[in-house]
């Protein structure tokens, strides 16, 4: 299934978007380059992840992780 959100890829990417890119060697998740046409939005995004993923939390990472996993699995994401 093809992304039906237009995005700018890794080669075709400038400025502050391919900083963001290069910080993830050019293999960044379709979830975060959904953001590529407004890089300010991605770099909020990464930064919001952080904090979900790896912040001060109760959960355990690697609960957090199955939950997001159960959830795109429960919305059918194909990536």
């Amino acid at each position: 299934m093809a992304a039906r959100i237009k995005v700018i890829e890794y080669e075709e990417a400038e400025g502050k978007l391919k900083e963001l890119y290069e910080r993830f060697n050019g293999q960044m998740a379709n979830i975060l380059r959904v953001h590529s046409l407004n890089p300010k939005s991605l770099e909020t995004h990464l930064e919001y992840y952080k904090v979900i993923m790896f912040g001060k939390s109760p959960l355990p990472r690697k609960l957090r992780e199955m939950i997001a996993t159960v959830v795109s699995a429960r919305n059918e994401c194909f990536y």
